[in-house]
């Protein structure tokens, strides 16, 4: 058994202990010992802390609060970050275009509309091209669980608009052409929307500047009162960055001469950029301009899909409510802020890590939030190593956006960025195995299942998962990205593709180029087994140093061996054979 120790004092006692519930029976194996003045405690590794035992088929939702107290604590948040001072406000319409910034709080675009104005209509387009296929293998677009969080996010955001004096117009179509056609019926005089950084965003970004172009709003019409001629003219299309945590405009290098490591990137940042303050908006919004019917969330059944149903593992909330009540959660009520860096790692709970990253990638909290709430956490309680980690994690998201804009649809492309000349093979069964969990390695069936049950999977299972499909298996690593972009609830092209091609090693840095083994993987975060016997209960019977390997006899055959090393000895017996994947030599990092 493997432990890690965390000193803590007394006093910090606890609130840790508070944490341990997080469901319904959930009782992690704790030692506790009196050392002089303070208590040491020694918490299992976090990945097999939790007896799989001991969890309930049940699902854990995320957060765990009761309705009570979300409510509560959304509001104490919406008056932390709302300003009470007053604004000197424009004239006319202004529309504000929803895409993945599904949030009231810290929203610039929003902030510009409502300042710009006189009346705001806020607009959420359900495009179809979001439900329709994926670009080289024909996966669905958005699953059904990615799908049914998005649709939670927009009725949260419609509530929380409504609450302000606003409501949010729900339209089915394409939005360059809701758009224009609402521009010109109010006589808006401008679109905000968050600028996005990847093609197909992109593209819809351009046909929605070419249709409002065709709209020409008459220079007497008391709608377009904010117009500064007498000529007429079309509404502006204006694009406010509010995606990473680093304004981009704020970068101390150009997006072209973007470094490409990691690195370098984060220093730089760290010693020569500042993060912006949130965007204080005021408590009220309204009034929003007069429409007769303002549409209404869309059910599954209407977008084609099968409303999932998450029996086991985790079920996250949509919408900011959610995500400012998990804040709340991790950093306040459980105070697993402190701790963070040496639990991040875990496979099993929803507590081993922030669970932030759905929220982030709908836009349902934005990063500057999270580092103010980080910083005031510092301020208040603690600052450490761990405080720090989740900014740092929250600087790699910024890292990948950015890359996006200097490599474009090279992320997309099977040589990634380096324009990496390999082969790879698109074998279909093989390729089957890995998606449905059937590859006869436990460590790896049981992401796969977490991920198709509940669309997420720890930030240490993707790494694992993503190696064994490009450097054991040889599969072409686009269709393990386009199977996460159906899957994921906390997708976005930026992280996904970056990560898949640092993976795969066709990323920007060479020096990215890991192999991950499944032994060495499996002893280090899962050394008990809790994790693949909660996924794969057929394995709960076995010893738990048999639940990695339990043999074809008594689980699948393997449909490929290892590259390196044996499966059914400790990875360090075996580390001198080296395998060719995806037409090159794979470097032996046994990470």
């Amino acid at each position: 058994m493997n432990y890690s120790t965390l000193q803590i004092s007394f006093s910090s006692l606890l609130p840790l202990l508070k944490t341990l519930p997080n469901c319904s029976s959930l009782k992690p194996a704790i030692q506790i010992s009196v050392k002089s003045a303070s208590r040491r405690i020694f918490v299992m590794n976090s990945s097999s802390k939790l007896d799989s035992r001991s969890l309930s088929l049940s699902t854990c939702q995320v957060p765990g609060l009761e309705p009570e107290e979300m409510d509560s604590v959304v509001e104490q948040m919406f008056r932390r970050y709302s300003s009470s001072s007053g604004f000197k406000r424009g004239k006319g319409v202004a529309i504000v275009w929803f895409r993945n910034d599904l949030r009231v709080l810290d929203n610039e675009a929003l902030y510009k509309a409502w300042i710009s104005s006189e009346a705001v209509l806020p607009v959420y387009c359900v495009d179809p091209r979001l439900f329709g296929s994926t670009c080289y293998f024909g996966f669905p677009k958005t699953g059904a669980l990615r799908a049914q969080f998005i649709v939670e996010c927009l009725a949260d955001l419609k509530r929380n608009l409504t609450k302000r004096g606003l409501n949010l117009l729900i339209q089915h179509g394409k939005p360059e052409e809701i758009l224009p056609s609402l521009a010109k019926a109010l006589g808006a005089h401008t679109v905000y929307a968050q600028m996005e950084t990847c093609s197909e965003e992109l593209y819809v970004e351009k046909m929605v500047s070419k249709g409002l172009k065709t709209v020409v709003l008459s220079p007497t019409s008391e709608k377009s009162a904010s117009a500064k001629s007498s000529a007429a003219r079309s509404p502006t299309f204006q694009l406010v960055w509010g995606t990473t945590m680093y304004h981009i405009d704020d970068l101390p290098f150009d997006t072209n001469s973007l470094p490409d490591v990691y690195t370098q990137f984060r220093r730089s940042v760290e010693a020569k950029c500042e993060i912006r303050d949130c965007i204080r908006l005021p408590a009220l919004l309204g009034p929003p301009p007069s429409i007769d019917d303002w549409g209404s969330v869309p059910s599954l059944d209407k977008l084609g899909l099968q409303p999932p149903s998450v029996v086991k593992g985790m079920r996250f909330i949509g919408g900011e409510s959610a995500a400012l009540s998990r804040i709340y959660e991790y950093f306040w009520k459980k105070d697993l802020l402190r701790i963070y860096k040496e639990t991040r790692n875990g496979m099993l709970g929803p507590d081993y890590s922030t669970k932030f990253s759905p929220w982030l990638a709908s836009g349902s909290i934005s990063p500057r939030l999270i580092h103010e709430e980080v910083r005031r956490y510092e301020r208040k309680r603690e600052a450490n190593q761990s405080t720090y980690w989740v900014l740092f994690e929250l600087i790699w998201r910024d890292y990948f956006r950015f890359l996006s804009v200097k490599y474009g649809n090279s992320l997309f492309h099977l040589g990634g960025p380096r324009k990496v000349e390999s082969k790879w093979s698109q074998d279909k069964n093989l390729f089957e195995s890995w998606r449905d969990g059937r590859t006869g390695y436990p460590l790896i069936d049981a992401n796969m299942k977490e991920l198709s049950t509940t669309g997420f999977m720890s930030n240490r299972g993707r790494q694992i998962v993503c190696s064994f499909l490009v450097r054991d298996m040889g599969i072409d690593w686009r269709m393990g990205a386009e199977w996460f972009e159906t899957c994921l609830l906390d997708y976005d092209p930026c992280s996904n593709y970056g990560n898949w091609t640092y993976g795969a090693g066709v990323g920007n840095d060479p020096r990215e180029d890991r192999y991950f083994s499944i032994p060495k993987q499996a002893q280090t975060y899962d050394p008990e087994g809790e994790y693949v016997a909660y996924w794969l209960p057929q394995l709960r019977m076995l010893p738990k140093d048999k639940r990695h390997f339990p043999g074809k006899m008594l689980y699948f055959e393997q449909v490929v061996p290892l590259k390196f090393g044996d499966a059914g000895r400790p990875q360090s017996q075996d580390f001198a054979r080296r395998k060719t994947f995806g037409g090159k030599q794979a470097k032996d990092f046994r990470r």
